[in-house]
């Protein structure tokens, strides 16, 4: 009787046991979901209050550039000093918000891409498809032509094609999130489409020539002797960590452009209102065949980023310059800027850079012709 009365004793038992043994994860578990769907409340209301602010200060600069200029200073409406003033005191927040905005945006997304990612990406990619990939990667992986050298060596080194690289170095700076922010503040979003996509087809063609005119003995004999580091990534970061390099590296790039913003803008702000109208029309030409290589011309010595000349070219437009002209200026002045070709000279040979410069002179020139077919 003992026995038999045991058995089921021990059978009542085993359920409780089981049953102890699993609801503490039970119970865990669904103790997260409600600290989870907090923390994605709490960070759903954070972008909330953010964008809140920052739509309020992007939507009253207008307004407070000219009570600023015209009541508060007292220049007066409709002059050529408060046009200038206004045209300043508006345009630096405005870009600033917009691309503090984009930067952070894009630095975010780009900490679960690297340039060790990047390299290898694009190693042992055919020239063609390799080419559009690079042209493709350099707009959402912008960098200024002092990292050119680095790029080139890394990109060489990692087994990246010598045209399949020139397509990354002409995208990287032509068309980034600088260039794109700035063209849709400025000129609208139909703009800044057109020169994207006219940018990305002149990095992929013009790497593309270069690489098919098999100019690789014109690379310094060191640069195939370089050995870089391993990739040094921190793949798995967690979601403050990203916030936190992206913050940075927005304070980083912010800083590095707001000095050529504050420049650009003020230059812009002088031709707005005090150069005039006829004379840039004679310099750059009113829509005249010779227009586009005069703008090539001008631009090429000049040494600036987009933050720097875009609002120079929204001054140029504005007293009558033709738009496929400015944007050609604009391009020049990126794309062949004379410190970035003094830069490059350490790794390539005389050759080769004369050839960069012409093919991409060239497709400029293309370029701003079509423009102003199209515009």
């Amino acid at each position: 009787m003992a026995q038999g009365g045991s058995a089921p004793t021990n059978e009542a038992r085993m359920p409780g046991d089981v049953a102890t043994s699993i609801s503490p994860p039970i119970e865990r578990s669904r103790n997260k979901r409600p600290t989870l769907n907090r923390t994605m409340a709490g960070r759903a209301m954070a972008a909330a209050g953010v964008a809140g602010l920052w739509s309020l200060a992007y939507f009253s600069a207008l307004p407070l550039a000219e009570w600023l200029a015209e009541d508060l200073v007292g220049l007066g409406e409709g002059s050529r000093m408060a046009e200038a003033v206004t045209f300043f005191l508006y345009d630096v927040p405005k870009i600033l918000l917009l691309l503090t905005a984009m930067v952070f945006i894009i630095t975010f997304l780009r900490t679960f891409v690297g340039a060790e990612r990047v390299r290898s990406l694009l190693a042992g990619r055919r020239e063609g498809v390799g080419n559009g990939m690079a042209a493709g990667v350099g707009v959402v992986t912008p960098f200024c032509s002092c990292s050119a050298v680095p790029l080139f060596i890394g990109f060489i080194e990692a087994g990246v094609p010598l045209g399949v690289t020139f397509s990354y170095l002409i995208a990287a700076p032509l068309v980034n999130e600088v260039a794109i922010v700035l063209l849709i503040g400025l000129f609208g979003w139909k703009i800044a489409a057109l020169y994207v996509a006219s940018g990305l087809v002149i990095a992929t063609l013009s790497g593309a020539i270069i690489g098919r005119l098999r100019l690789e003995r014109y690379v310094e004999d060191f640069v195939w002797q370089v050995h870089v580091g391993g990739p040094g990534e921190q793949t798995h970061l967690e979601y403050r960590d990203r916030l936190r390099v992206a913050s940075a590296s927005t304070r980083e790039i912010v800083r590095k452009v707001l000095p050529y913003l504050v420049v650009g803008i003020g230059f812009g702000a002088a031709i707005h209102g005090y150069v005039p109208e006829r004379a840039l029309a004679d310099l750059l030409g009113n829509g005249s065949w010779w227009s586009v290589p005069a703008a090539v011309v001008f631009g090429v010595p000049l040494y600036s980023n987009a933050a720097g000349i875009l609002p120079v070219v929204q001054a140029l437009i504005g007293k009558g310059v033709a738009l496929g002209v400015a944007l050609a200026f604009m391009m020049a002045v990126i794309g062949l800027s004379f410190p970035e070709l003094v830069i490059l000279r350490r790794v390539l040979k005389l050759p080769l850079i004369a050839a960069f410069v012409v093919i991409l002179t060239g497709a400029i020139l293309i370029t701003g012709y079509l423009f102003m077919l199209v515009l």
